[in-house]
């Protein structure tokens, strides 16, 4: 005699791949250098510090379920009506959020060639299909997109900066993009790391929310801001799109020390601006040093480095492993269809030094050898 037959997951759910972090600990070492989560180097401002920890009085407490205070700070920090913003666990959950609010069984899901796993995972789980658009050296392909846009195409995820090639869209190819698809597919663009972002043709896609009716933008507090632990984000939408997520969401997804958190960060412009000049510095001389020890290294907006070997994935697997073997943790990017490639996180200057000495060695060792 045969027992019920066991209770199955709705179709697609089992051909998802979960989504893994980036390491954080070696065995054996207690002295590791992480660098492979694009955390942010300066950790978050002492003021978003002071303000957790004077939340924790009230842990007894509901937080404020529609984040009012929290959407009132960022809309005056950004220049946006916080009627129109919605608060997140990190973006991720927004992301998520928005493929099970339009997506489904017969539906397309667009996102470019090594953007973001969470894509195909939020796909996915709705039972939506994930089309990979090809990218044209590392970066979103408009035409591509617009090309692919069918009409079975519900959503098309772009982040911009792209995270991990570090590199990104202007302001005049995004609206291109947005009049190049359908009108009634939602474009959603993820600016994870716009504040890091200095080249002035950048726009983080605010404006194309306010110009357009289907586009959506989401944000994060965990890098510039260095809030990873808390779980925080939030998307600046069209009116119609920001009601169906919080109709969506759980009533309380945000606690309120994340959220009291989160004012006093935006508050601190110094702390920002700080975070800012270091990566801008770092990643520059992160950059120079890797093309000099014969290593290409494309350009980033981000808090990172692409890092790609010219002997490819054994190459990259062989340098990955020196690095660990003194402490020091990157990002391996097979998953992200980048075997000959490695993700460089922009750490404190210390860190820096000790990574660009690594791989310095590590070429000069494979030159050896190749001689």
């Amino acid at each position: 005699m045969t027992g019920p037959r066991p209770l199955q997951p709705r179709p697609g759910v089992l051909g998802i791949t979960p989504y893994q972090g980036g390491e954080s600990a070696l065995e054996g070492r207690r002295d590791v250098i992480k660098l492979s989560s694009n955390e942010g180097a300066l950790g978050p401002s002492p003021k978003a510090v002071a303000a957790f920890e004077a939340a924790s009085h009230n842990l007894d407490r509901y937080p404020d379920g529609a984040a009012t205070a929290l959407r009132d700070a960022i809309g005056g920090r950004f220049g946006l009506d916080p009627a129109r913003i919605v608060c997140g666990a990190g973006s991720d959950e927004i992301l998520a959020l928005l493929a099970r609010a339009y997506a489904g069984e017969g539906d397309d899901v667009l996102y470019s060639e090594h953007g973001f796993l969470i894509y195909p995972i939020a796909a996915q789980a709705v039972g939506a299909q994930p089309v990979k658009v090809p990218e044209i050296d590392l970066r979103a392909d408009v035409d591509g997109f617009i090309a692919r846009a069918g009409n079975r195409t519900r959503l098309a995820y772009l982040a911009n900066p792209n995270n991990p090639t570090g590199s990104y869209l202007s302001g005049d190819q995004l609206r291109r993009l947005r009049a190049g698809l359908p009108p009634g597919l939602m474009l959603v663009i993820d600016s994870a790391y716009a504040e890091f972002v200095t080249e002035e043709d950048y726009d983080s896609g605010a404006a194309l929310v306010d110009e357009t009716e289907n586009t959506i933008m989401t944000r994060t507090f965990s890098k510039i801001f260095g809030l990873g632990n808390l779980r925080l984000g939030w998307a600046y939408g069209p009116a119609h799109v920001i009601d169906v997520v919080n109709r969506l969401r759980m009533p309380f997804n945000v606690s309120g020390a994340a959220q009291a958190a989160g004012i006093a960060a935006l508050a601190d412009r110094d702390h920002e601006a700080a975070a800012v000049a270091h990566n801008t510095a770092e990643r520059g001389r992160l950059s120079q040093a890797l093309t000099e020890a014969g290593i290409f290294v494309p350009p980033s907006a981000g808090n990172f480095v692409l890092a790609r070997f010219p002997g490819g994935a054994p190459q990259a697997q062989a340098a990955d492993d020196h690095l660990k073997a003194r402490g020091i943790i990157v990002r391996r990017l097979a998953a992200y269809g980048l075997p000959d490639a490695l993700r460089i996180t922009i750490g404190l200057t210390p860190e820096i030094d000790a990574v660009a000495a690594a791989l310095a060695e590590f070429m000069a060792l494979e030159g050896a050898a190749d001689g």
